[in-house]
């Protein structure tokens, strides 16, 4: 476990309840009790349409910082890229939940035997000081063929990560965020922020 100079606050900048969760889950299980977390004060989070999570991630941070009053906040972006579907929806994730869903995705995948995917997420915090730093968590796996489980959320359902049967959906809430994209991402900066200081 990171030692913390005395208890730190963090703020987390997004509205969906699933991602806070995780991220506080998996800032808890490194840190423990000494942090504090809480839901960013100001809704500022903008996104630009681009095929790189980086860039996306790295402007909605650079909203945050005009906004900001040097409060520590992590903001993120993640996505599924599907190989066989040129990577798609990758960026596009969120929006393609909403309109096809993981159903829409099983019948883009119908027939297909190559279902080679990964999740990946970019993880960003503002510093006290300005700075912005970066990481990023990548978990390979495939496409199901069905979608299985009622746990998780997003495209967990049809997402098997490598090594495992089951989907995101069926595994325990405790072993997917310790090895889920996010987990890897928010783990690294959570480490390089405790390098440099900033925990």
């Amino acid at each position: 476990m990171v030692k913390m100079k005395g208890r730190k606050k963090l703020y987390v900048a997004s509205t969906n309840k699933h991602k806070i969760d995780e991220i506080k889950f998996i800032i808890r299980k490194i840190l423990g009790d000494e942090i504090e977390i809480d839901i960013a004060p100001f809704n500022a989070k903008v996104e630009i349409q681009d095929d790189d999570l980086k860039k996306i991630v790295l402007y909605s941070a650079s909203i945050l910082m005009a906004v900001n009053d040097k409060r520590p906040i992590i903001v993120e972006d993640s996505g599924l890229f599907i190989e066989a579907l040129n990577g798609f929806p990758g960026p596009y994730s969120n929006y393609v939940y909403r309109t096809l869903g993981p159903k829409g995705i099983l019948k883009l995948m119908d027939g297909v035997p190559k279902r080679n995917a990964f999740f990946k997420c970019v993880a960003a915090c503002i510093c006290n000081d300005d700075n912005i730093l970066v990481e990023e968590g990548v978990v390979k796996g495939s496409i199901a063929h069905e979608i299985r489980g009622s746990g998780g959320f997003g495209f967990d359902p049809i997402f098997i990560p490598q090594g495992y049967s089951k989907t995101f959906s069926e595994l325990p809430e405790q072993v997917k965020n310790e090895i889920s994209h996010r987990a890897l991402a928010i783990r690294a900066l959570i480490v390089s922020m405790e390098k440099r200081g900033y925990l």
